[in-house]
């Protein structure tokens, strides 16, 4: 029953409260993030986890409606089965946990499967479940390979797949779990556009913009990488935006002052080096960062990276980075800037900035994109969220979550069972 389920995430949540500081260590040690950052993102994991198991009282496993041909019809969410949740290494834990805790709500078996990077996170989780009395075999973790996740796919006794990555990886698990009919959840990359409208001042916009470029690296699929700004605007902008990346401390995660720790691994390193290279011989402006700080001889860092006079056709325009690196893109009208804004193979996320709320929200309904916000860029676990086009299928976070991992059936009867009618 559902309150038996939320009762053992209740417990799991208590479990993972004595292991906070396993948590933040396995952020900072397997992704870079500044430790003082990722001591507080640990306890949001555990807030994410109570949300959850709240949702059991209010989630409509079992709905009364009444038919248009006489009776009633109970409208059930039932499990949608055995679950695999794929988990990408930039946010490992946040990731993970948006899909198992609605998956084992629901009443799903789940296989957690994290990325080879990033397994501790996925491990701790697992202890944490079974200090809470979860039934062996509900909930196991496969730390193996990316053979291992193309196994499982393919395999006829897994029910649902809910992956969290790349664009290209999540095309090709939604086609091979599409010719068996497989249940699919998808959040994929993005490309999203910072909107900057004339009547907010340019230094409210940029400590508003900074931490959705710099953030785990620019290792952020909701990254901020455009910014859309007036022609007339755009010089204060680039002069402000390059003022503040230059004073972004970058370095060692764990000492207190670093903003920004390293990329993950050598080849995001060269990864990103190669799109800072082809910005320029697109013949973009490379204004500030573009390679690794002076006083850092080793490890995997990058300077947050600015560049100027791009065009949307762009590939660092158009392609996702995943690194600390925006292009700045004039617009002429906000019809141009909605037109630039949308004209993207993606739409995860995008921020608006101005101080007109009605007009944010006016430009906000013209924008495809899954999630946008005034002045930032919002995630909320407990609502909504996903991506349109290349950026995924299916939406995360809030009672949509749990929905993902159910299937619907309807149940016509000549009157409510006995345990809703007790309820009435």
């Amino acid at each position: 029953q559902p309150a038996e389920r939320a009762a053992r995430l209740m417990d799991m949540a208590a479990a993972m409260d004595l292991r906070l500081a396993e948590f933040a260590s396995a952020y900072t040690n397997q992704v870079g993030m500044p430790h003082h950052i990722a001591k507080m993102a640990a306890g949001g994991a555990v807030a994410m986890v109570r949300y959850f198991a709240g949702l059991a009282d209010s989630f409509p496993f079992e709905d009364l409606r009444p038919s248009a041909q006489g009776g009633i019809a109970m409208v059930v969410r039932e499990p949608v089965g055995v679950a695999v949740c794929i988990a990408p290494w930039n946010a490992p834990l946040h990731t993970m946990l948006l899909k198992l805790v609605p998956a084992l709500l629901a009443g799903c078996t789940v296989i957690a499967k994290p990325s080879p990077e990033t397994p501790l996170d996925a491990l701790i989780l697992a202890e944490c479940a079974e200090a809470a009395r979860i039934p062996q075999g509900v909930f196991s973790v496969l730390t193996a390979g990316r053979e291992s996740s193309d196994y499982l796919m393919r395999h006829d006794g897994v029910d649902k797949v809910s992956f969290t990555g790349s664009t290209a990886v999540g095309k090709h698990i939604a086609a091979v779990c599409g010719a068996r009919m497989a249940r699919v959840t998808m959040e994929l990359g993005g490309k999203s556009a910072a909107i900057v409208l004339d009547d907010i001042p340019i230094e409210e916009v940029v400590p508003a913009l900074m931490p959705h470029i710099v953030v785990l690296a620019g290792q952020q699929c909701a990254a901020l990488s455009r910014i859309l700004v007036s022609r007339k605007r755009r010089d204060e902008l680039i002069e402000a935006v390059s003022t503040a990346m230059r004073h972004v401390k970058v370095g060692d995660p764990y000492d207190a002052a670093t903003l920004m720790g390293p990329l993950i691994a050598k080849r995001q390193l060269d990864r990103v080096n190669g799109y800072v290279a082809q910005g320029q011989r697109e013949g973009a402006r490379l204004v500030t960062g573009g390679k690794r700080p002076t006083d850092l001889t080793q490890g995997f860092f990058i300077e947050p990276t600015l560049f100027a006079d791009a065009d949307n056709s762009m590939a660092i325009c158009r392609e996702e980075i995943f690194g600390p690196v925006s292009a700045v893109i004039t617009y002429d009208s906000e019809a141009e800037a909605i037109r630039i804004a949308n004209d993207s193979p993606y739409g995860l996320s995008g921020g608006i900035y101005t101080h007109d709320t009605d007009h944010a929200y006016a430009i906000a309904r013209r924008i495809r994109s899954g999630n946008l916000t005034q002045n930032g860029r919002t995630i909320d676990f407990t609502l909504p969220y996903g991506g349109f086009k290349s950026s995924g299928l299916g939406r995360e976070g809030g009672p949509e979550g749990v929905d993902a991992f159910t299937e619907v059936k309807t149940v016509f009867l000549p009157a409510a069972p006995g345990h809703i009618s007790q309820k009435a």
